[in-house]
């Protein structure tokens, strides 16, 4: 790889800066790049230098957006009563991509993590709870990761919004399909056991 030459060394480091992307995988993504005619790298370059003028945050929820109105504000189309708290604007859309669920979102742009003593500004949670009551919400979904970070924010959340006398639920956290408990670890079957369901 030394004898690279130095633009094609500096495409490298700049592909492994995306997560997940190790030295392999980067080479393999650069020479598929120069093997592309000139109007296809230029449309590539050009989709990359838009991406901050044409996918923007929607300033009510914090979804990701393009021109015009959110989506996932619409209270036409989407039940005002429930809102679900996500952590960032990527979690939104698997949530919304099950069906399941069609209630309002609020993106909070991050969690807190006690270990890099990194916590959640005051205006984010003045934001939340001035849409809890513009919308009159009914319940509130945690739809936080099952980690240090994720339970630490649920926690935080839900301590800074006891005052307001609303039901706070969580995802369940359990066991995947099809596994058996032979290959779970203790810490998921606690997690199963605790949020189990009447069958």
């Amino acid at each position: 790889m030394n004898h690279y030459p130095p633009h094609l060394l500096h495409l490298l480091e700049l592909f492994k800066k995306f997560p997940g992307i190790g030295a392999k995988t980067a080479e393999r993504l650069v020479f598929t790049l120069m093997t592309w005619p000139e109007d296809k790298q230029k449309q590539f370059a050009e989709a990359i230098l838009q991406t901050k003028q044409k996918i923007t945050h929607c300033t009510t929820c914090g979804a990701l957006i393009g021109e015009g109105s959110c989506l996932f504000c619409d209270t036409s189309k989407r039940d005002s009563n429930v809102l679900c708290v996500v952590a960032f604007a990527k979690d939104l859309f698997l949530i919304d991509q099950t069906r399941q669920y069609r209630g309002l979102y609020h993106v909070l742009g991050g969690v807190i993590s006690p270990m890099e003593q990194i916590t959640l500004s005051s205006r984010v949670l003045e934001r939340l709870k001035e849409r809890l009551v513009q919308h009159h919400v009914k319940e509130i979904i945690l739809a936080l990761d099952s980690t240090i970070e994720g339970d630490a924010t649920a926690l935080y959340i839900k301590k800074e919004l006891n005052g307001l006398n609303l039901p706070i639920s969580r995802l369940a956290f359990g066991l995947p399909m099809g596994s058996s408990l032979d290959f779970i670890d203790g810490g998921t079957l606690s997690r199963a056991l605790q949020g189990r369901l009447t069958f």
